[in-house]
């Protein structure tokens, strides 16, 4: 079993950065080829993938946060890290970390995974 934890969210203004990180822990073989995703979301409103890493470490990056966003791993951590750049106030939403997909719907973005963490809130004010 896999365990995974985010930290990094808070409060920021518009225009503003933040940079999450998530730690895996428990039963990780290989923490650079663990295929891997981000998604948020905010009250009232569905899930919405936001980036998704393969196991080859191909990273793709929803529409809405191509530019802004940018996820990396340090495989000396078994931690993955979303730094988001000029935040606004749509942005506001929990965000968690998962891996290890099981079903994806249309889209790699839009997948199911085994494990996911208990979510970090972000929240933009304009």
């Amino acid at each position: 079993r896999v365990h995974l934890v985010e930290s990094g969210g808070g409060s920021v203004q518009a225009g503003g950065s933040l940079k999450l990180s998530c730690t895996a822990s428990g039963d990780i073989y290989n923490f650079g080829s663990m295929a891997m995703g981000w998604f948020r979301q905010a009250p009232g409103k569905e899930r919405e993938g936001l980036v998704a890493i393969e196991t080859t470490g191909a990273t793709i990056y929803a529409e809405s946060v191509k530019g802004r966003f940018t996820s990396s791993k340090d495989k000396t951590k078994n931690t993955l890290y979303l730094e988001m750049n000029s935040l606004n106030s749509d942005d506001t939403a929990m965000y968690y970390c998962a891996a290890d997909p099981n079903a994806c719907v249309s889209s790699i973005l839009n997948c199911h995974y085994d494990y996911q963490g208990p979510g970090t809130q972000v929240t933009v004010s304009s």
